[in-house]
C-alpha cells in the first residue's frame, strides 16, 4: 500500500468550531493561566484537528478548560445577507491572488449559497452541560461497541497495515471513527464550501473560517474530491473522521494508492489519515492510553489536573493503584483525572491520552475514545460507579457559583458559566474551608450551600 509523506502543518493549526463545547477549545496539554476568566487556560502549540462532528453528541459533556472563547474569536458582527455575493466575489479575487486557478474558483463559487441555518448552529449554546456518564452511555453504547467490532473485523488487513506504519492500534482508529461519525453513518451533509463561505462571511470566527475555506479550495484544486462530494458538518469538518480542511492538507494520506486522498469514500485513506494525524501528534507505539485506578484515602484532588504530571512510580508511591491489581503502566509523564471528583471513577492517563485530546480537546471525548477502544479490543469498560443522581448544571447555575466563590474570597476570575481549572481550584479552596473533600467537583447541594450563605 502507498503511504504519502505527511505535509507538516504549522503549530496551533486551528481553533475549534465545536458548537456544544460552548466556545473555542484548546488542545489537551493546557496549563492554568492567569485568572482572567473563570475557566481560562493557556493552549499548547501541538497539532490540532479540532472539529465539530455533525451530531455533536460528544460535545456537550465537557467542562471546558479555557474560557468562553470570546478572546479567541472574531467579533462576529451580524452581516446583511444581501452582501454575501459581493463578499464571495472579493474572496475569489483573494484566492486567485494566492494561486487558486479559475476553474477551481468557478467550481467552488459559481453556485455558492448563503446558509442561515449554519449561523443558527454557530451562535447557539446549550443551556445545560451534559454529565459525563450520560455522554459515555451514548458514545460507548452497546450498539456502537458491536458495530465497531464488526468494522474492526471487516477491515482487519487495513488496520494491521496502518498499525505497522504508524504504530496506532486499530481499535483506537475505529473508536475515533465511531465517535466522530458513527462509522460513517453521519458525517454531515453540509456542502463544505457553502458552510465555510457562510461562516467566513458572517460567523463568530470569520478569519478562521476564511483560512479553512482557502484550504478547501486547495483540496479541490488538488483533485482529491469534487465540490459535490466535499461534505461534512456545519462547521466545515469533513468525512468519516471529521478533518477540517487545513488538517486534511497536512495529514490526509492516499493509502489505497488511487492518487487521491479520500476521507469520504476510501476506508483505507480514512484509517491511514487518522493514524497519521495521531502519529504526528506524538503517539507512542506500544503504550496504552491509561488505566482505571483507585485513589487512597486523603488523596489530594488538586493533583487531578492534566497539567500535573509525574512518573507512574511517583503516583504509586502516593497510593494510586490499578483497579485490576496489576502494576501501573510505566509512564514517564502520567496524570490522574477524576471527572466526577471523589464520587466517581479515577484514571491514570499517559501521553497517548493527551494525543487523543489533540484530536479533540475534551477530557470526556478522549475518555470515550479510550473506553470504546478497550471494548472493541475485548477489554472491560469503566468499572467504577458514576454519581448518576447528580443533576446536570446550567451555565447560569455555574455562573452564580463562580460569583459566589468570588464573593467569599475564592477568586476564580470573571464568571463565564464554564468549569475549568480556575473554577475547580477556587471550589477546592471553598470545600476545604467547610470541611468536605476538596475534589473541585460542583454539585447541586454544594452550590446551594455556597450561594445561600
Amino acid at each position: 500500500m502507498k503511504r504519502s509523506l505527511p505535509v507538516k502543518a504549522p503549530a496551533a493549526l486551528s481553533l475549534c468550531l465545536s458548537l456544544a463545547l460552548l466556545g473555542c477549545q484548546s488542545v489537551a496539554d493546557t496549563h492554568t493561566a492567569s485568572k482572567g476568566r473563570a475557566s481560562e487556560t493557556i493552549a499548547s502549540s501541538a497539532p490540532q484537528k479540532t472539529t465539530s462532528s455533525p451530531s455533536d453528541s460528544r460535545a456537550a459533556t465537557e467542562e471546558t478548560d479555557n474560557g468562553s472563547g470570546a478572546a479567541a474569536t472574531d467579533a462576529g458582527v451580524v452581516q446583511d445577507p444581501a452582501g454575501f455575493d459581493a463578499w464571495v466575489d472579493q474572496f475569489r479575487q483573494r484566492a486567485a491572488a494566492e494561486g487558486i486557478d479559475q476553474a477551481t474558483l468557478a467550481e467552488a463559487f459559481d453556485r455558492a449559497s448563503y446558509q442561515p441555518r449554519i449561523l443558527e448552529y454557530d451562535r447557539s449554546q446549550p443551556e445545560f452541560t451534559r454529565q459525563i456518564w450520560s455522554y459515555l452511555d451514548s458514545a460507548v453504547s452497546a450498539s456502537r461497541v458491536s458495530n465497531g467490532r464488526e468494522r474492526l473485523a471487516a477491515n482487519r488487513a487495513t488496520v494491521d497495515e496502518v498499525n505497522r506504519q504508524y504504530g496506532v492500534p486499530g481499535e483506537i482508529i475505529v473508536a475515533i471513527w465511531g465517535i466522530e461519525s458513527n462509522y460513517g453513518s453521519n458525517f454531515g451533509d453540509f456542502e463544505t464550501i457553502d458552510a465555510l463561505s457562510t461562516l467566513g462571511f458572517d460567523g463568530r470566527r470569520q478569519s478562521f473560517a476564511q483560512g479553512e475555506l482557502m484550504a478547501a479550495l486547495k483540496i479541490l484544486q488538488n483533485g482529491d474530491i469534487d465540490r459535490d462530494h466535499m461534505r461534512g458538518s456545519w462547521a466545515g469538518a469533513m468525512g468519516h473522521t471529521q478533518f477540517i480542511p487545513s488538517s486534511f492538507l497536512a495529514y490526509a494520506v492516499d493509502e489505497d494508492g488511487d492518487g487521491r486522498r479520500d476521507i469520504w469514500g476510501s476506508i483505507p485513506d480514512v484509517m491511514a489519515s487518522t493514524a497519521n494525524y495521531l502519529d504526528a501528534s506524538g503517539w507512542q507505539r506500544g503504550q496504552p492510553w491509561g488505566v482505571e485506578v483507585t485513589l487512597p484515602d486523603g488523596f489530594d484532588y488538586s493533583q487531578t489536573e492534566l497539567s500535573v504530571r509525574h512518573p507512574s512510580q511517583a503516583w504509586q508511591a502516593q497510593g494510586v493503584k490499578r483497579l485490576d491489581g496489576q502494576p501501573l503502566p510505566d509512564f514517564d509523564q502520567a496524570s490522574v483525572i477524576a471527572p466526577a471528583g471523589a464520587q466517581g471513577p479515577a484514571f491514570l492517563v499517559g501521553p497517548n491520552f493527551r494525543v487523543i485530546m489533540r484530536y479533540n480537546a475534551s477530557t470526556s471525548y478522549a475518555l470515550a475514545v479510550a473506553t470504546l477502544s478497550d471494548r472493541l479490543a475485548g477489554r472491560p469498560g469503566i468499572q467504577g460507579e458514576w454519581p448518576r443522581d447528580e443533576p446536570a448544571l446550567s451555565r447560569d447555575r455555574i455562573r452564580r457559583m463562580q460569583q459566589g466563590l468570588n464573593a467569599h474570597g475564592f477568586d476564580v476570575g470573571t464568571p463565564d458559566g464554564l468549569v475549568g481549572p480556575n473554577t475547580r481550584a477556587g471550589l477546592r479552596a471553598y470545600q476545604r474551608s467547610i470541611g468536605v473533600v476538596p475534589d473541585g467537583y460542583p454539585t447541586q447541594s454544594l452550590i446551594q450551600r455556597l450561594t445561600s450563605g
